[in-house]
This record gives structure tokens, sequence and C-alpha cells, in this order.
């Protein structure tokens, strides 16, 4: 039974999923909001003058052990340099169920120096969060794909980005912090002054 987080709370995840995890995946899913259109027949067939996507982009950032940013996972770069993450690649409508975005993190070969990976997300559009629904992250162990750990966001608002979730060592093991706090950017580096309290 995978564990659902509190904003703040941490967590370990090897005791969660009662095993060392080597592999496991960030898993970002949400839906388009169901705002009522005022485009009248056309509107409504149209989804209310294309608000019927919206483009978010899930990021994960690598910091060293002196919290400065070292590489990226973003739709622009797939994989991090040291192939040990890799991003799923860009979906641009939230449509369907499950997850939307997926980042695969290979945990028994990020090198020692990378003491942190902050997971985010950002509308690419432009588009705020009050067109956001059902909006969630979850780590799975990619071996099984159970879910170990899941962070429903109470995202909606008037931002159009998200610092979610940060993944650390501490004492030789992983672990989870819930962060959920809410900034504004289209890409992570817009974000960059809202992550680096939380490194």
């Amino acid at each position: 039974m995978a564990v659902s987080l509190q904003k703040g709370q941490k967590i370990s995840l090897d005791k969660e999923a009662g095993t060392t995890l080597t592999h496991i995946k960030m898993g970002l899913g949400w839906d388009v909001a169901n705002t009522k259109s005022s485009g009248g027949f056309l509107g409504g067939l149209f989804g209310g003058g294309g608000n019927d996507s919206i483009d978010l982009d899930a990021s994960c950032v690598m910091f060293n052990s002196a919290k400065q940013p070292i590489d990226v996972v973003y739709f622009g770069q797939l994989q991090s340099r040291d192939g040990t993450i890799t991003h799923s690649g860009d979906n641009r409508t939230g449509a369907g169920d499950g997850d939307d975005e997926v980042i695969n993190v290979n945990l028994s070969a990020i090198p020692a120096d990378v003491q942190a990976l902050v997971f985010t997300v950002n509308s690419f559009t432009g588009q705020t969060f009050e067109k956001v629904a059902n909006a969630y992250c979850r780590i799975l162990n990619a071996q099984g794909n159970s879910e170990v750990a899941r962070y429903n966001l109470s995202a909606q608002g008037s931002h159009t980005a998200m610092v979610m979730a940060k993944l650390y060592r501490h004492n030789g093991e992983w672990k989870m912090h819930a962060i959920g706090e809410t900034a504004n950017g289209r890409t992570f580096n817009d974000l960059m002054p809202s992550i680096m309290p939380h490194v």
C-alpha cells in the first residue's frame, strides 16, 4: 500500500517500499479542469477556444553536495549526461488515464556527488493551474511498477508552476520530501529562485 504524502512530509523510500530501491519512476498526471465554456455552441464544440488541453512539463534538476545545479532532465533534454535519469517525453494535453509524463531514475547508478533531485512541473503554454485538475506525482518501484508513494497536489490557483518534490540522500539512503510549493515560470530555469530554498 503506497503512502499518501502531505505537504512537507518526508519519508524513506526503502522503508516504504520494504526493499532497497534501485530503479524508480516519478510519474506525473493531470487533467484539464472542467470549466463551462461561455463560447456558445461553437465554443462547446471546440473546447471553449482551445482551452481543452494544457501543456504541463515535468523536469528533474540534479544538485551536488554544494547545492549547485549540475544537470537537468526535461522535454528539451530527455536524458541526463551520465545516463542515470531519463524522461518519457512531452505530453502536451494531459489526455488519457494514468501518468502523463514519467521520469525514470536509476538510483543505484547516480554519481556519489549528486545529493538531491528536485522535481518540478510548469505550464509551458503559460496557462495557470486554475485550468488543472487531479494533479499528482507518484514514486513507483520500476521493478514491478508498484506504487511506493503518492502526493496529490492541491494545485489549482493563479500560478503557472510548482516545485513538487525532492529526492535526497540522507545517511546512505534516499528519502522523499513532498514540497508542493507554487511558483511561476514556463521552464525549470524560471523556477530556480523557487527551487533553491528547498535544496
